[in-house]
C-alpha cells in the first residue's frame, strides 16, 4: 500500500482524487491539504513518502511550495497534478524537484503509473507534457543555433535584418540607411547564406525569435559602419 498526500485548494477534486486512488485498492491518501503552506510544514515534520500536489494556490505558489518542499523534505517525492501544461511550468516544476507531472485531463490509469513510477524512484510525464517539453528543447537548441549565426553578423547587416523583417521593401529600407536599393539587396543575398534560409520568411522568422525586430532604435537612422560596401 502506498500512502500519499494530496494538495489542491478546491475541496471537490480532492475528494475525487482520493475515491478514485483508493478504489484502486493500491493506494492510500493519508492527508490531503487546500493549503500549500500547510503541505510544506507536514512535510517538514512527517516527511512523507508521496505529494500529488497542483501548482495553483492562493497562499503559496505552487512552485515556490514545491522548492521549499524539496528543501524541507529531500526524501518526499512530488508529483504534480494540474491543468497547466505549457512548457514553462513544466520546466519550472521539473527544477522545483517535481518527479512526475500530470495533466488533470489524464485518465485514472495515467495517475496511478505516475505513483507507481515515482514511488520506485522512476520519473513520469504524462504523453502531452513529454511532447511539450521536447518542443520547449528543440526551441532552445534552434535559438542557440541562431544566436551563434548572428554572432558572425556586422551590424549594419543586423540593422538591415531588423527592417527587413518588419517588411520594409529594399527601397524603404534604402532611405532609411542610406544606401543603394541594389546594396539593400546584396545584404539581404549575404544574410540568407549566412543564416542558411532560403527567403526573407525565414530570415524574418530568426529575427523574431533572437529579438533582433527590436534591438535597434526606429527614432535615430543608424550611422554608416566601416563595413559597408559604398561611402
Amino acid at each position: 500500500m502506498t500512502d500519499l498526500v494530496l494538495v489542491d485548494d478546491h475541496d471537490l477534486v480532492r475528494s475525487g482524487i482520493r475515491l478514485l486512488l483508493e478504489s484502486i485498492g493500491e493506494f492510500r491518501v493519508v492527508a490531503d491539504f487546500a493549503s500549500a503552506s500547510e503541505a510544506v510544514e507536514l512535510c517538514r515534520q512527517a516527511h512523507p513518502r508521496i505529494v500529488i500536489m497542483d501548482l495553483s494556490f492562493p497562499d503559496l505558489d505552487g512552485i515556490e511550495a514545491m522548492a521549499e518542499l524539496s528543501r524541507v523534505s529531500p526524501e518526499t517525492r512530488m508529483i504534480v497534478l494540474t491543468a497547466r501544461d505549457d512548457d514553462r511550468s513544466v520546466i519550472a516544476a521539473i527544477r522545483a524537484g517535481a518527479a512526475g507531472y500530470v495533466l488533470k485531463r489524464a485518465r485514472t490509469e495515467d495517475l496511478a503509473s505516475a505513483i507507481k513510477a515515482v514511488s520506485s524512484g522512476g520519473v513520469y510525464l504524462s504523453p502531452e507534457v513529454s511532447h511539450c517539453l521536447y518542443e520547449c528543447l528543440h526551441r532552445e537548441e534552434s535559438l542557440r543555433h541562431n544566436n551563434s549565426q548572428l554572432d558572425t553578423l556586422t551590424n549594419r547587416e543586423l540593422e538591415v535584418m531588423r527592417l527587413v523583417s518588419r517588411g520594409l521593401a529594399n527601397k524603404e529600407v534604402a532611405q532609411l540607411l542610406k544606401l543603394s536599393p541594389e546594396t539593400v539587396r546584396s545584404y539581404r543575398k549575404s544574410l540568407m547564406k549566412k543564416l542558411g534560409v532560403h527567403n526573407v520568411a525565414g530570415m524574418t522568422q530568426i529575427a523574431v525569435r533572437s529579438g533582433i525586430s527590436a534591438r535597434f532604435s526606429e527614432d535615430t537612422p543608424p550611422s554608416k559602419t566601416p563595413e559597408d560596401p559604398e561611402n
